[in-house]
């Protein structure tokens, strides 16, 4: 296969401007080192489901388990919208045959884990126990792709590990389309 390891990445982190404030955060490891052997597909849930940029910051409220997306200010409750979208976009991404995935941490749209929750009320400190809302969508949807956050990413060891998954799932995906017993050992040898 002459096809690139493709990689799905939130999109601020790119160097995108699409974040609330109408900035980005682009990660300069990513985008100058391992943007040479993997092909990124940016994903912004945010801009991509219509709200905008700039637009009202927004953060998740209520059961760390199963929480809302509400923006702050003025309150308007996004979560309907949010999970439609999600489950649109993953069924879409079944064809861009992605390798992994990065998200961008604590976002309440895109980060994977240790997303503030906040109370109903908006009283007491936010626990740290929510996935954002795309994030556990994709997930749930591709339980078996590797997934990293741009931020553990800078663990070294972390970071090696999720490389090491990307590269063996494209070999083994190579080895499958062979569908050849002899591609199945080289896979293993």
């Amino acid at each position: 296969m002459d096809t690139p390891i493709t990689i799905g990445i939130s999109a601020c982190l790119t160097g995108r401007k699409v974040r609330y404030d109408g900035g980005h955060t682009r990660d300069p490891y990513l985008m100058e080192t391992l943007a040479r052997f993997v092909e990124f597909l940016p994903v912004c849930p945010e801009a991509e489901c219509g709200l905008g940029v700039p637009r009202e910051p927004m953060r998740l409220v209520g059961d760390p388990a199963k929480p809302r997306l509400v923006t702050i200010q003025s309150k308007i409750d996004l979560t309907e919208r949010m999970e439609s979208w999600c489950q649109k976009r993953v069924r879409e991404l079944e064809t861009a045959n992605l390798c992994g995935f990065i998200f961008k941490s604590r976002s309440p749209t895109s980060g994977m884990e240790r997303v503030k929750v906040y109370s109903e009320s908006g009283t007491g400190a936010p626990q740290h126990k929510g996935v954002g809302l795309f994030a556990r969508a994709f997930m749930d949807h591709f339980p078996l792709l590797p997934v990293e956050d741009e931020g553990r990413l800078h663990d070294p060891a972390l970071r090696e590990n999720f490389i090491t998954r990307i590269f063996v799932l494209r070999r083994w995906r190579e080895a499958a389309a062979h569908q050849r017993l002899g591609s199945l050992i080289e896979f293993h040898t």
